[in-house]
């Protein structure tokens, strides 16, 4: 097991939970629903809060150009990511993050808040300042608490645009993409480190612990503090090792927008089984990963989604 049980358990809970505020924000913002089988038409369809639009798309066919279209600008996100990380402007890094959870944030929160009035004025109040300490004083449980809501809205943007073949498509280049980058080239590994020890931000969830040494290691210190034994000074320059336990952005967010798409295409039930799956996939590296060694999450939560897509065609 790659982490004890307690820190699997909770990062699988956010995980889920996740995915199912996901849900909620993306059939919230979704102009069709399935109705006794068939998808029809939603009479009052919510667009976007701040100005922000989807191409509609009306025809099978445009589903490929749109694909397409989203394959090359995460490819040129990426590039533009890498360029930055390159010349270390951190500055323009952080301001990116910042933008997108102030505008991921602001999705999701318009859409818990539909039934005030100004709602998407109220969540761009309440989105400002958990963007700011998130990414600026990197506080903790702001970063992970904001994490449930951050993907939501993200995935909100992409699933009207998307259909089941589409989809399995971007599931499929994405799964070899995190093999490559993780036991090929390293890139992954490369970016989290940069994140973590230049940027102070983390696109994912992230979980600091300790083991049971360095928990009483930690106990004996601050036992010693209280007698006057030490000061803060020597526990500052004791090194505690301390262990950490992440799951990167893009292994939530694709299971949203599959579980997004088969909502608008099969109903509700069919994104259960892709949640299921997904969950099912991660639980499996989790539980069979090694130790101090680094995995691609995406291939297995994909094989996971494909099981859950291929239940709902067979069952529903």
């Amino acid at each position: 097991m790659k982490h004890n049980l307690k820190i699997t358990a909770i990062l699988l809970v956010m995980f889920v939970l996740t995915q199912f505020i996901g849900l909620y924000v993306v059939n919230y913002y979704s102009p069709v629903q399935i109705v006794d089988g068939q998808v029809v038409e939603k009479v009052d369809v919510v667009g976007l809060p701040f100005g922000l639009e989807t191409p509609k798309v009306e025809e099978q066919g445009e589903y490929v150009g749109v694909f397409v279209s989203i394959i090359i600008a995460f490819a040129f996100a990426i590039g533009v990511m890498f360029l930055l990380i390159k010349f270390n402007t951190e500055v323009l890094l952080k301001l990116w993050f910042f933008v997108v959870v102030i505008i991921a944030l602001g999705i999701s929160f318009t859409s818990f808040l539909s039934t005030i009035q100004y709602a998407s004025l109220i969540a761009l109040i309440l989105a400002i300042p958990l963007a700011y300490f998130k990414i600026y004083k990197q506080q903790f449980l702001v970063h992970n608490t904001t994490e449930l809501l951050v993907y939501p809205g993200i995935a909100a943007v992409f699933v009207p645009i998307l259909n089941v073949w589409t989809v399995i498509g971007l599931l499929v280049l994405i799964s070899v993409y995190d093999m490559w980058a993780v036991w090929h080239s390293g890139i992954m590994q490369k970016m989290a480190k940069y994140q973590m020890d230049k940027l102070k931000v983390f696109s994912g969830f992230f979980l600091p612990y300790a083991d049971k040494k360095t928990r009483a290691k930690i106990k004996s210190a601050r036992i010693a503090l209280k007698a006057g034994k030490i000061t803060e000074k020597d526990i500052v320059k004791k090194k505690f090792k301390v262990n950490v336990a992440i799951l990167g952005g893009g292994d939530v967010i694709f299971p949203i927008i599959t579980a997004g798409v088969m909502l608008k295409t099969l109903g509700f039930l069919s994104s259960v089984l892709v949640i299921v799956g997904a969950t099912l996939g991660l639980s499996y590296l989790f539980f069979f990963a090694e130790k101090k060694k680094f995995y691609p999450a995406m291939p297995y939560i994909s094989a996971g989604i494909f099981l859950g897509i291929a239940l709902s065609y067979l069952l529903l």
